[in-house]
């Protein structure tokens, strides 16, 4: 099974990430990737990601946002 990223803006419109993301097999290698870079998505302008599955199943939407003020 693959997990991908989307990546957006605030109003959710689709944008390319400042940091390229490899190919995940697992969930939990995406979501250790975006826990590395997160910070430099942001900076780059991506505010918030929506980790799917390979059957186009969305999981979960995070903001970067908001984790940059806990």
């Amino acid at each position: 099974m693959a997990w991908t990223w989307r990546f957006e803006t605030a109003d959710g419109s689709e944008t390319s990430p400042s940091v390229v993301p490899e190919e995940f097999t697992t969930q939990g290698d995406a979501e250790s990737w975006i826990g590395e870079y997160w910070k430099d998505l942001l900076e780059g302008g991506t505010e918030q990601v929506k980790l799917s599955d390979d059957n186009g199943v969305q999981l979960y939407t995070m903001s970067l946002r908001e984790a940059a003020e806990l």
